[in-house]
């Protein structure tokens, strides 16, 4: 019985760039990257499913020895050239494996197009194994004059790929025809991918997901659909068995060299819900210091899609600060590992998570999580608010100083515009239709004031509502809100 093919939700952009190249009647060099279990093969290996390509796909194995990577290579030569009719000897090296390959692509498919799809190419380019040196010679050499060869090259370690591969000033530099930057779904894609699995959830219930597990179709890939939200998130997290009990350790494992120091890392930013200040950082961590090692370190985890480092609106001196903005990372740090010995006594926990989830710990948390789901769906609030893509975006706070009587302020999200207006805005999370009381109306004209009087603007002020309930039409709301922004934007 024919099973249909999984299909492809979303990355419509990605598709474009995708056919692009397999309409280019040039060779091409494409770079792809983003953390693990983000959709990176599965993009590739379903797009060409159905082109009329050869489609050569080897993919490198975590701390294997050069010996064992150049033989999966070879094996893989003979199943998708020779279907396994014809035995080939293993290459001694890679610049004579890609020999190998170069000659064996001119002599069976001189016209028809190949992909070759190097996947996790940062564990096939093992130390002194001089992968990407074969790799910059055989490119520049032979494979950039053959039309027929498209090249993807691909990894989870984001940073290493920038260093080796997109930026790298070797033989490889400004070879790259495209590069994509694969990031976990956004809440319209995972709404698609649910629905396509069946999962009818509405909206609350996927921003629900959204906040413990994220975008990330492999572990969207493990939701049941004849469970609720948070029956799901109790089956994934808070059951002995869950395949998300112990995916924290080995997320950062599999990529980094080093995990413990980046686990560190991770957790004393994830102390900080409003970001840490990079001075502050280095005084609460035991391994950094304020040198090159934690900045490679930081950047790591940044182009890997698990912190942002910004700077505070109107911060006079510019530090740097840094913010943990992976769902799962949070999620886990806040609630799955102080439940593990729990988690791990128990045959079965059910209920834990919808006991959890009812909690007032829960309901000042998922404030937070919900500002972070708002963060990486800024372009959703520029469209609702008709805001242009060249407004500065950030956020305030003002912290009083002892001894002094004025109120301190913190502004969730800013746009600067380029029109003479700053518009504010307060992201509220709710269980219920929110209301704004006379005496909320009152903090945010306090808030106001605070802002204007420290940042000296003398821009327009408009204030936004952002909330994931309806608001209630009341007095106050007309008087101070200029917009609601809904769920339903975000969408």
């Amino acid at each position: 019985m024919k099973t249909e093919s999984p299909q492809l939700i979303g990355r419509r952009e990605e598709q474009r760039v995708l056919e692009a190249v397999f309409q280019s009647k040039t060779a091409e060099l494409i770079a792809v990257y983003g953390r693990r279990r983000v959709g990176k093969t599965f993009l590739i290996k379903r797009f060409f499913k159905n082109k009329e390509v050869i489609f050569f796909h080897v993919t490198g194995t975590k701390d294997a020895p050069m010996s064992e990577q150049l033989n999966d290579f070879t094996r893989i030569i003979e199943s998708t050239f020779y279907r396994n009719q014809l035995e080939i000897k293993t290459p001694s090296n890679w610049k004579k494996a890609f020999e190998l390959l170069t000659n064996i692509v001119l002599r069976e498919s001189p016209q028809q197009k190949v992909i070759l799809f190097f996947d996790e190419l940062p564990w096939l380019a093992g130390r002194k194994s001089r992968f990407i040196q074969a790799l910059d010679y055989y490119w520049n050499r032979f494979w950039s004059d053959m039309s027929q060869i498209k090249l993807i090259v691909c990894g989870s370690a984001a940073s290493w790929m920038l260093d080796h591969v997109i930026s790298h000033k070797g033989g490889l530099h400004n070879r790259i025809t495209g590069q994509m930057a694969l990031s976990p779904f956004d809440l319209k894609e995972t709404k698609e991918y649910l629905h396509y699995k069946n999962i009818k959830y509405n909206d609350a219930q996927i921003l629900m997901i959204y906040m413990a597990l994220g975008g990330i179709p492999y572990y969207l890939n493990f939701l049941r659909k004849e469970l609720s939200a948070t029956q799901n998130i109790d089956y994934l997290c808070f059951q002995q068995k869950g395949i998300l009990v112990e995916e924290f350790n080995r997320l950062y494992a599999s990529l980094f060299t080093d995990p413990i120091l980046y686990e560190e890392l991770i957790r004393v930013i994830a102390s900080k819900r409003r970001g840490i200040e990079r001075s502050d950082l280095i005084k609460k961590s035991k391994h950094a210091t304020d040198g090159g090692r934690l900045k490679e370190r930081l950047n790591a985890l940044e182009q890997s899609g698990f912190i942002i480092s910004f700077k505070p609106y109107g911060f006079v001196k510019r530090k740097t600060f840094y913010q943990l903005i992976d769902e799962y990372s949070l999620f886990y740090l806040r609630w799955i590992e102080p439940a593990l010995s729990t988690i791990k006594k128990l045959d079965k926990t059910n209920g834990y998570w919808a006991e959890q989830s009812l909690s007032p710990a829960w309901r000042a948390w998922s404030g937070f999580a919900f500002e972070a789901v708002c963060y990486k769906h800024l372009a959703h609030i520029r469209k609702a608010l008709s805001i242009p893509p060249s407004a500065e975006v950030g956020s305030w706070q003002y912290i009083h100083k002892k001894g002094n009587n004025e109120n301190g302020a913190q502004i969730d999200l800013l746009f600067d515009r380029q029109d003479d207006v700053i518009t504010l805005c307060e992201i509220k999370y709710k269980n219920e239709p929110y209301a704004l009381t006379k005496e909320e109306a009152k903090v945010i004209a306090r808030k106001i004031e605070v802002f204007k009087k420290r940042t000296k603007t003398m821009k327009q002020i408009q204030f936004v509502l952002i909330t994931n309930m309806p608001m209630k039409p009341t007095m106050y709301a007309e008087e101070m809100v200029s917009y609601n922004v809904t769920l339903r934007d975000l969408f």
